[in-house]
């Protein structure tokens, strides 16, 4: 009999879980999560002798990853931590002739910046700020830095409380919120301010506001040339809340502060980067069809912005973080393509050349594509590199091929029997090709069947890659066959595949998974009747789509899911977005879409045991949104569990360690719940 709760579940998650080994176990386990370390954010120095990078840490005593920075010799491979103390330190940039790097750190509490002089090793705080600094760059001299930082601004105000007497305990004043956007996942409710742009002496002093109003500007930061100019992006239109992706390029005079707007279509103009002459500013961004999903296309201006050019609307993948060679003959960009992450070299004239492959993200949980790179004044590349066995180290490559420069994990998981991955094709209805990936168990005996975990990414518009997963490892070290697919909709395969769910998501993209499933079982080492489902974000959306079309799934797993898209479009955090981009009318103009579109509408059909899983302050896809599905499937009988990750928004609900580890063992313990016994 289902006793439902979660502290039904919590008992069977202790249950599961087995007694001490004696030594070491050669399995992955929760507990290892608090050993994992990742690399992120490489620095190369200008001379190419260097690299600064910032490493993530479990802590087990704070239940945290801890950001440390630390210094690569290039030619030896010998690293030395530069800043590992108390506190997290992010940000390392270094100073235009490489004697310097600047960085931010909480070490001496709030987060400030700092200068280290690397030839004497000594470190001097520049900032005393009441915020947290961010897009920190080094002017062309190397005597100012520029940064982004929060101005607060006292809010709207309506009517006057009554006086309070001195020392009487009253309750807090009224919170009066006027501005559309007025919360942010993994920040909570916004205090009133706006975002804004610094410069400040490199060796101390008094830092000036450039940029003032009533709007947010952002990073990354460029400088021109002569020093004289900062380029940014911002959203400064008159309806710029109404109207979240119309970023424009500006100017601001570092010396006086005066504005000038240099890009002016509709849609997002990022990441501007000027050339090292000078003359040209190479940004990306593209014309705002409010599809549901548009590549970034690299474009080139003049300085003053004035002959914009696109120099890659032919090459259908979208481009990031362009950095310029020192020649200014080409800049440098990221892109990801059929679930993996590039470096690539463009000429002015379109031409696109790989130069580095294989770039993992930092974060664990999930395998995602993602990565970080920087380029030396001599052309090296330095980028986190990573396999489906190892997570994010840090690679270097010269025009030939890569070498890794750290093996932060090695110790660990070498001694780890790991699940292996491997690529499955996929055909869909309509023949077209899906990627996907399963991950074995390890161990695994190729005489026997195992159960089926689909797990399914979010977004929609993101992608999988055969990258290190610490959900997915734990599930096949619990005896599953993981496996996972970039339906469409994924990014990585175009923009005509990423929109073919443009204002009709879900909808095909459950043929593609359903057909990714069939090929596992084609596969010949799943078992059939022990198929389950789970996912986050989007994935978790289309579980529960999935639970309300089909019965195949013996059990399911919704991870911060959206249920209602009408309650999901009116409460998340961007709430702008969803209405402009995914649908084609408000919420109260189209109704019936909004419900036609939403699992809710299918709970009716569910008879497959569902355990809800939120973060208790996700802003992205509310926990209301998780409350409602699991109050439908507990009124109408169907076996189902809510967890609440306390403190976890939707962005971070693994950033924890301890909550990592504890959700997929929660998950894990579901799944054994309902897992048909063996023949």
């Amino acid at each position: 009999m289902f006793r439902s709760g979660l502290a039904a579940l919590l008992l069977l998650s202790a249950a599961a879980v087995p007694a001490a080994p004696a030594g070491p176990s050669r399995l992955l386990e929760g507990s290892d999560l608090f050993s994992l370390e990742a690399a992120a954010d490489p620095q190369i120095s200008p001379n190419g002798q260097m690299i600064a990078y910032v490493r993530r840490s479990g802590d087990v005593m704070i239940d945290r990853m801890r950001s440390t920075i630390w210094l690569i010799d290039v030619k030896t491979g010998r690293q030395v931590p530069l800043v590992a103390g108390t506190g997290s330190h992010s940000s390392p940039r270094w100073s235009p002739d490489g004697t310097r790097i600047a960085y931010i750190s909480s070490a001496e509490g709030s987060a400030q910046l700092f200068v280290r002089w690397i030839g004497s090793d000594t470190t001097a705080r520049i900032t005393g700020l009441p915020n947290t600094p961010s897009a920190i760059s080094w002017s062309p001299d190397g005597t100012r830095i520029g940064y982004v930082m929060t101005v607060p601004d006292e809010g709207a105000k309506l009517g006057t409380a009554p006086a309070k007497p001195e020392g009487a305990k009253w309750a807090p004043p009224l919170e009066v919120i006027t501005a559309v956007t007025y919360r942010a996942d993994s920040e909570g409710y916004l205090k009133p301010g706006f975002d804004h742009v610094f410069v400040v002496p490199a060796d101390g002093g008094a830092p000036r506001q450039l940029t003032f109003g009533s709007y947010n500007d952002s990073g990354p930061l460029s400088w021109s040339h002569d020093g004289r100019a900062l380029i940014f992006s911002a959203s400064r239109a008159a309806d710029w809340e109404r109207n979240p992706a119309n970023d424009d390029i500006y100017a601001v005079d570092a010396g006086g502060g005066a504005l000038t707007q240099l890009t002016t279509r509709m849609g997002p103009d990022e990441a501007p980067a000027v050339s090292p002459d000078g003359k040209r500013i190479a940004f990306v961004g593209y014309d705002d069809k409010y599809m549901g999903y548009q590549n970034a296309v690299l474009s080139v201006m003049d300085i003053d912005g004035r002959n914009p050019r696109p120099i890659t609307a032919s090459f259908d993948r979208s481009l990031q973080s362009p950095v310029w060679s020192h020649d200014g003959k080409s800049i440098y960009v990221q892109y990801d393509d059929h679930g993996a992450t590039r470096v690539a070299r463009v000429t002015l004239d379109g031409r696109i050349a790989t130069v580095a492959e294989g770039l993992v993200q930092s974060e664990l949980d999930r395998p995602y594509t993602g990565g970080d790179f920087s380029v030396s004044d001599t052309g090296a590349v330095a980028f986190t590199s990573g396999t489906a066995l190892r997570p994010a180290d840090i690679s270097l490559t010269t025009a030939g091929a890569a070498r890794r420069l750290t093996r932060l994990n090695e110790d660990l998981l070498s001694a780890k029997a790991l699940g292996n991955v491997y690529k499955l094709p996929v055909s869909a209805p309509d023949k077209r090709a899906i990627d996907a990936w399963m991950i074995t168990p390890p161990d695994m005996d190729p005489a026997k069947k195992y159960p089926l975990i689909l797990e399914i990414h979010g977004g929609p518009f993101a992608a999988y890659g055969p990258s290190f997963s610490t959900d997915d490892q734990l599930y096949a070290a619990a005896g599953y066959i993981v496996l996972y697919a970039n339906p469409r909709g994924s990014t990585s395969y175009g923009d005509a595949f990423a929109n073919l769910i443009h204002h009709a998501y879900p909808g095909q993209d459950y043929d593609d998974l359903m057909a990714a499933v069939d090929a596992a079982i084609a596969d010949g080492h799943v078992d059939p009747a022990n198929l389950f489902v789970t996912g986050g974000s989007g994935g978790g959306l289309l579980t529960a789509w999935i639970v309300g079309k089909t019965d195949r799934f013996r059990a399911a797993a919704t991870q911060k899911p959206v249920i209602n898209w009408t309650s999901e479009a009116l409460t998340m955090d961007m709430t702008p977005f969803t209405s402009k981009y995914w649908f084609a009318k408000f919420p109260w103009e189209d109704p019936q879409g909004y419900w036609a579109r939403s699992p809710l509408s299918l709970v009716g059909n569910v008879k497959t045991p569902t355990l809800v899983v939120v973060g208790s302050e996700d802003y992205r896809t509310p926990d209301s949104e998780a409350e409602q599905y699991y109050a439908a499937l507990q009124l109408r009988g169907v076996p189902t569990a809510l967890v609440k990750v306390p403190e976890a928004s939707h962005h971070w609900l693994a950033g924890r360690p301890s909550q990592s580890a504890a959700k997929t063992s929660a998950i894990i313990a579901w799944f054994d719940r309902y897992r048909a016994q063996k023949q």
